[in-house]
């Protein structure tokens, strides 16, 4: 009884909200057609307080991505984040870096990757994150490069901890056949702070005639 009850009152909820959607609806369509001339302005001021509010809630977010960045400059605190909040740090990292479309993956079925980016001119890029405090070891740097050679073919690889690679690790990523990029901790620092970036330098023209180079 008690279930049938919870449908009933379920029911009864939404016939009253089909019921006032069709009294506003009457009501605009009513506004619109005896006063145009004011339903035109409070569209208009519907329009610039949602677009005003867009432009808040984006300023807001990339606030907190520009705090969040800065708090987290140091590996000091980098090594008391969880896996997740590493994982949120680069994925905020790469696009103050200049990428784009950046989508964190990292759960179960990620397939091996806990990022995907893009980058103008520059193609798409899979990336593993490694919150370690001690080594990354070879299964771990094999597993990755498995994935980029299946389910993320065609894609750079970036391989990102805060720890270090063991040897055996550096030379299964010597092996690597698709492009590969490996940001150990003391690399991780310098990305962090700004002071290097991921993506590939810009080519180099050769000066025009009558130029210096």
């Amino acid at each position: 009884m008690a279930g049938r009850k919870k449908k009933g009152r379920g029911e009864e909820f939404w016939l009253l909200v089909a019921v006032v959607g069709v009294v506003v609806v009457a009501t605009v369509w009513w506004f619109a057609r005896t006063y145009p001339e004011w339903a035109i302005a409070a569209g208009i001021l519907l329009l610039v307080a949602i677009i005003g509010g867009l432009v808040l809630r984006h300023r807001s977010i990339e606030a907190d991505r520009r705090r969040f960045l800065a708090a987290n400059t140091e590996l000091a605190r980098v090594d008391r984040l969880s896996g997740p909040e590493f994982e949120r740090l680069i994925a905020e990292r790469l696009r103050g870096d200049g990428f784009r479309q950046v989508t964190r993956r990292g759960g179960t079925g990620d397939g091996g990757v806990d990022i995907t980016a893009n980058a103008f001119g520059h193609g798409r890029y899979a990336v593993q994150c490694k919150r370690y405090r001690g080594t990354v070891g070879a299964p771990e740097v094999r597993n990755f490069l498995g994935a980029l050679a299946n389910a993320f073919s065609g894609h750079t690889g970036i391989l990102v901890t805060s720890g270090k690679l063991t040897r055996q690790a550096k030379a299964e990523a010597a092996t690597a056949r698709q492009p590969l990029i490996i940001l150990e901790r003391d690399e991780l620092a310098d990305w962090l702070l700004g002071d290097i970036t991921l993506l590939p330098a810009p080519p180099r023209h050769p000066p025009a005639e009558g130029e210096v180079a």
